[in-house]
């Protein structure tokens, strides 16, 4: 092999021998005419060497290899010049980038279009190349059309579209599929769909897009149906074809549909495919079948960071946080290091299982690597210490973040109103108004609303509630209603609640109707409760709740008839009732009981305490409770 000469086989190690290299060629600068023989060699060696520095984003080890080659007068090279172009735009060296430009007494179209390629420079440069008479290609195009979508400009693209068919590049299919992309990315359907159809040939590529732009849109029906002219034409779909119909199907209304995706792909082999496979986990996840997502995720050979979030992510939907903390632990025995999803969708898991020790376990290691900087992470842990009880730990963190953006501050208002202090959520909400930044949205409100709910004040939840539409411009959803009739109930309000019932835009649901009927039983209003388990009933026939009051107010009033009627409608059309279950951890062990349990080993000692609490209550308090 000849001297100076070699072929890196590790990154340290071509850095070490690069800077070797450059040495080297300073040396030789005054001897450069004796080795002009090699200097074909040293040029392929240099060109090599500036893809690697640019794939590995080291600038300034790129511009050290540039100087001796100024030096020995390689880089009146075209080649080497153009690929020396594209190391600096690479490494985000726009200005020595065109500082080289300038200097370059020869150009070809390959190096007008290393520049044009690049998000800062490009449409500069191709209105600096037209105006040179220089006429693009259909890379240029493809650049160009690209350049339209990292700039978040649709009507760039529509200006490079027009030209693309005034220079006859219209029919090429990597400018058509190029365009389909972008429109997609807008969300213009319909324009996608006729560059589309108007393609002569059609390659693989173009039919991938086109179908991953329905499945990007949400039109599922769309996508299948050129899936389906697809198979007609002879075309055999690849892995990206099918992760984009597994996409369609990640909801409940296409389970069997995604089901036979799945059978295709199993079909022709293409079940190995890592970023297919997540797809897959992901698809049976959402559609509530975990046990087939953790079955396609055993399956998996090879894994990846997005493969651990998509099961650790559809384990947190399903509320199964003990299973989400194992494969977290499996996670990092493999030496997987979790993102900002990973921490977040374990704590949010945990926290829905008040595993307390879990959660401080969590924001250790999340503080250990770097990653509680997150908002999501940050805003998890917020939500995890309020629901387990942890108030204090839940402000103490919120306060620690140095721009809390809008969750942050819904997350407490939520963990404020959770526990009762009203009036530190609405002083929150406040501050968070003064400062203007950031607006506050419909979760925000309902935390608000929520809060002035469990504080009883009844003036300053009616306030707000209309300060929403007039100061905000936010129309009340279905929640906000809840919320506002719970207010109202709970002041003993039950007919301006009533009120509110017959006045709102949208019909009445399940929880409105619910929490109507609870302030009507505690206040009496039997005649309400009434009409409230009637409506309840309508809308939810196979729920217990609603023959349950109905029954109880039947009883109330004497009518042992219409009782039985009731219990025999709901034995008939309800599934057996689920008893009131709760939890809580002593000693890193979580007990759970029941609704009268005496299943529990302790229970009789339970009951004796739980007996000595309530003859300790003050009788005034007990009647006011119970």
């Amino acid at each position: 092999m000849v001297k100076g000469y070699f072929k890196p086989n590790s990154t340290i190690c071509f850095k070490k021998r690069l800077m070797n290299q450059v040495r080297a060629l300073n040396q030789t600068t005054q001897n450069y005419r004796k080795f002009n023989q090699f200097q074909s060699i040293n040029i392929s060696f240099c060109s090599n060497a500036f893809k690697v520095l640019a794939a590995k984003g080291l600038p300034l080890q790129g511009k050290r290899l540039h100087s001796p080659m100024i030096k020995l007068g390689y880089c009146s090279t075209l080649l080497l010049q153009n690929q020396l172009l594209s190391s600096y735009l690479k490494c985000s060296e726009s200005s020595d980038a065109c500082k080289l430009f300038d200097e370059m007494p020869v150009r070809n179209l390959m190096t007008w279009n290393t520049l044009i390629r690049d998000s800062h420079v490009g449409l500069c440069y191709f209105r600096r190349m037209l105006s040179e008479g220089v006429n693009p290609d259909r890379i240029t195009f493809l650049h160009l059309i690209s350049l339209s979508s990292q700039v978040g400009s649709i009507e760039m693209g529509r200006q490079f579209h027009c030209r693309t068919v005034k220079s006859g590049f219209c029919k090429d299919c990597h400018v058509n599929s190029s365009l389909v992309n972008l429109y997609a990315k807008f969300g213009f359907v319909s324009e996608a769909r006729l560059v589309f159809d108007d393609a002569v040939d059609k390659d693989l590529v173009l039919w991938n897009v086109m179908v991953s732009c329905y499945a990007l849109n949400g039109s599922r029906e769309e996508g299948f149906r050129v899936f389906t002219m697809m198979r007609l034409e002879g075309v055999k779909g690849d892995d990206f074809t099918y992760t984009s119909l597994v996409n369609c199907c990640a909801s409940l209304a296409y389970c069997d549909l995604g089901k036979q995706i799945h059978g295709l792909v199993f079909r022709y082999g293409l079940d190995g495919d890592m970023v297919l496979a997540s797809a897959l986990t992901d698809m049976y996840a959402k559609n509530k079948n975990i046990i087939d997502a953790r079955h396609v995720f055993d399956e998996m050979s090879l894994r990846n960071l997005i493969s651990w979030n998509t099961m650790i992510v559809g384990y947190g939907h399903d509320n199964n946080g003990k299973e989400a903390w194992k494969l977290f632990t499996s996670m990092l025995r493999d030496d997987f290091n979790p993102d900002e999803l990973t921490l977040a969708s374990v704590i949010s898991s945990c926290w829905n299982l008040s595993l307390t020790t879990e959660i401080h376990q969590l924001h250790s290691y999340s503080l250990k690597i770097g990653i509680l900087s997150f908002l999501s992470v940050s805003n998890s842990l917020i939500n995890a210490y309020s629901k387990s009880g942890n108030i204090a730990s839940s402000f103490k963190l919120f306060s620690s973040i140095a721009k809390p953006d809008l969750v942050s501050y819904t997350c407490m208002i939520q963990s404020y109103a959770f526990h009762g202090l009203s009036r530190n959520a609405i002083k929150l909400f406040k501050k968070m108004v003064s400062l203007g930044v950031p607006k506050p949205d419909k979760i925000t409100f309902l935390g608000v609303l929520s809060a002035f709910s469990h504080g009883g004040l009844v003036t300053e939840g009616l306030h707000y509630f209309e300060s929403m539409t007039k100061d905000h411009g936010i129309e009340p959803g279905l929640e906000h209603y809840t919320c506002l009739v719970d207010l109202l109930g709970r002041a003993g309000l039950v007919t301006e609640a009533f009120n509110v019932l017959g006045s709102m835009p949208m019909a009445p649901g399940p929880d409105t109707l619910a929490a109507f009927i609870g302030h009507c039983r505690v206040h009496k209003d039997l005649e309400l409760a009434k009409w409230a388990s009637e409506k309840l009933l309508v809308l939810e026939p196979d729920k217990n709740v609603g023959y349950a009051v109905l029954s109880n107010i039947f009883a109330y009033c004497g009518r042992w008839f219409d009782v039985g009627e009731i219990r025999k409608k709901m034995r008939d059309n309800c599934c057996l009732k689920v008893p009131g279950f709760s939890w809580l951890e002593v000693g890193g062990e979580i007990h759970g009981f029941v609704s009268k349990d005496e299943a529990h080993p302790r229970c009789f000692e339970l009951y004796r305490v739980l007996g000595l609490l309530y003859s300790s209550m003050p009788m005034a308090l007990i009647k006011k409770n119970y």
